[in-house]
C-alpha cells in the first residue's frame, strides 16, 4: 500500500514538471516570435515597401491612376509669354500666321516688299550680305527689315566659328574669324569659349542679328567624318558638356541659338548635296548622338534644327526634318518645349526629291514650328492652299506659330 502510494505521487511530479516545461517552452516560442516580429516591422521595414512595391507595380496603369509627379515633367521654356502670343495671332490672317512660320533666306532685291506680302517670322543672312557691306550698311538693312515688318522679326546668321563663319569672315566686321569650338576649348577650355561667345554674341547683337544657329551639337571625333571640323570634336559626354555651357550662356544673353543637327550627324555624307542615308542602330544614337542634343533640352534649349537625313531604325522613308516620329521623339520622350526648325529645304536632300510645295506641306505635318526656306511666297502659298484643301490642319499652324512668337518674346524681340 506504501509502495502504490508512492508510486502515485510520483506520477503526479513527472506530469507537474512536464506541465511547467510546456508552459515555459510556449512563452519561450511567444517571446521568439514577438522579437521576430520587432526587428521583421522595424529594421526590415524597407522589405515590406519593397514588397507592397512590386504588388502595386503590377497593377494596370488605369486601375489606379494619379497625376504625374511635377518634378518629372519638362518645364515648358516660353510658357509665361504663350498668353501674349495668342494675343497677337487673333489679329493676324491665316496667311500671315503661316509666314510666321517661314525662317526666310534673305532675298538679294525685294526684300522690303516680300517682308509685307508674306509677313516672314525672319532672315537668315549668308556670306553675300556681309561681303561687300560695312557695319553701318547691315545695320541700316536690317533695321529696314524690322521697320517694314508688322512682327519684328528673327535675324539669324550662322556664326559657328572655323570653317562657318557668314560675319567673321570679312575683315570690316573682326579683324580674324571666330576660331572654332575645338580651337578654342585646346587653347583655354570653357574660359576660353564664354569669352569667345561673349565677343560673338556683342558683335552680332550690334549689328542687329538676335539669333545665332548654333552650337553645332553633332558628336564626331573622326577627321574623315563631314561635320568634324564644326563639331567639338569629342566624344558624347564632353560634347555634351559643350552644348550645355554654350546654352546656359546664350540663355543668359538673351541671344536666340539653337542645337543643330538634330538627330545627330555621325559619319554621313553632306546632305546639303544629296539624300543621304544613315542605318546606325538605336543603340549608338542613345549611348552617343542624343546625348548632347538632351544635355542641351535639360539646360534650356530654346530651338533644335533638324537634320534631312534619313534615319532608319526610326523613320525609314522619310527624312528627320519631314518625319513625325522624329519630331514625336522630340516632344514625347525628351519633353523638348522650344521650337522646332527644320534645316534648309533647298538643300540636295530635300530639293533633288521633292518639289518646295512639297517639302513645304510635309515640314508643317511633320511637326517642325520654322521651315527654313529660300522660296518664301511658294512655301507661305502653298500651306495656305492645304490648309484651305485639309491637308494641313489650321490647329497646327497655330500652335507653331504660338511658339514662334513666344521664343520672340523670350528673346525681347516683341516687347
Amino acid at each position: 500500500m506504501e509502495r502504490k502510494g508512492r508510486s502515485e505521487e510520483q506520477n503526479k511530479q513527472k506530469k507537474s514538471h512536464k506541465k511547467v516545461f510546456v508552459i515555459m517552452l510556449s512563452v519561450i516560442l511567444v517571446i521568439l516570435v514577438a522579437i521576430a516580429l520587432y526587428f521583421f516591422v522595424f529594421n526590415g521595414s524597407s522589405k515590406i515597401k519593397e514588397y507592397i512595391s512590386n504588388i502595386k507595380g503590377n497593377v494596370p496603369s488605369d486601375y489606379n491612376a494619379e497625376k504625374q509627379d511635377v518634378s518629372v515633367v519638362s518645364k515648358d521654356l516660353f510658357g509665361k509669354y504663350y498668353e501674349k502670343a495668342e494675343n497677337i495671332m487673333k489679329n493676324m490672317s491665316l496667311k500671315e500666321k503661316i509666314g510666321q512660320m517661314c525662317f526666310a533666306r534673305c532675298p538679294e532685291t525685294g526684300a522690303l516688299d516680300e517682308i509685307k506680302n508674306y509677313n516672314p517670322a525672319g532672315y537668315i543672312l549668308f556670306g553675300r550680305d556681309f561681303k561687300e557691306e560695312t557695319k553701318t550698311s547691315v545695320t541700316n538693312n536690317i533695321k529696314s527689315y524690322q521697320d517694314a515688318s508688322k512682327i519684328k522679326m528673327l535675324i539669324g546668321v550662322d556664326e559657328e566659328g572655323g570653317t562657318v563663319t557668314r560675319v567673321s569672315h570679312y575683315s570690316q566686321f573682326r579683324s580674324t574669324p571666330f576660331k572654332s569650338p575645338q580651337e578654342l576649348y585646346k587653347q583655354g577650355g570653357f574660359d576660353l569659349l564664354k569669352s569667345d561667345a561673349n565677343e560673338k554674341i556683342t558683335l552680332l547683337a550690334s549689328l542687329g542679328i538676335n539669333v545665332n544657329l548654333a552650337p553645332v551639337s553633332d558628336v564626331s571625333t573622326n577627321p574623315n567624318d563631314f561635320i568634324y571640323d564644326r563639331s567639338f570634336g569629342k566624344n558624347a559626354t564632353e560634347t555634351g558638356k559643350y552644348v550645355a555651357e554654350m546654352t546656359n550662356y546664350y540663355n543668359s544673353k538673351k541671344m536666340g541659338m539653337t542645337l543643330k543637327h538634330f538627330p545627330g550627324y555621325g559619319n554621313n555624307a553632306d546632305t546639303h548635296k544629296d539624300f543621304v542615308r544613315d542605318n546606325r542602330s538605336e543603340e549608338t544614337f542613345r549611348n552617343s548622338d542624343f546625348i548632347p542634343f538632351e544635355e542641351g533640352i535639360k539646360n534650356g534649349a530654346q530651338s533644335i534644327l533638324v537634320a534631312h537625313n534619313v534615319v532608319a531604325f526610326k523613320d525609314n522613308e522619310n527624312p528627320a526634318s519631314l518625319s513625325k516620329s522624329w519630331h514625336n521623339l522630340l516632344r514625347d520622350e525628351f519633353n523638348f518645349t522650344g521650337v522646332i526648325m527644320t534645316d534648309d529645304l533647298a538643300m540636295g536632300a530635300i530639293a533633288n526629291i521633292y518639289s518646295v510645295s512639297d517639302a513645304a506641306i510635309k515640314a508643317v505635318n511633320a511637326g517642325n514650328d520654322l521651315l527654313i526656306t529660300s522660296n518664301l511666297a511658294e512655301t507661305v502659298n502653298a500651306i495656305l492652299n492645304a490648309v484651305n484643301n485639309k491637308t494641313v490642319n489650321e490647329e497646327d499652324i497655330n500652335n507653331a506659330v504660338k511658339r514662334v512668337l513666344a521664343w520672340k518674346c523670350y528673346l525681347g524681340i516683341i516687347a
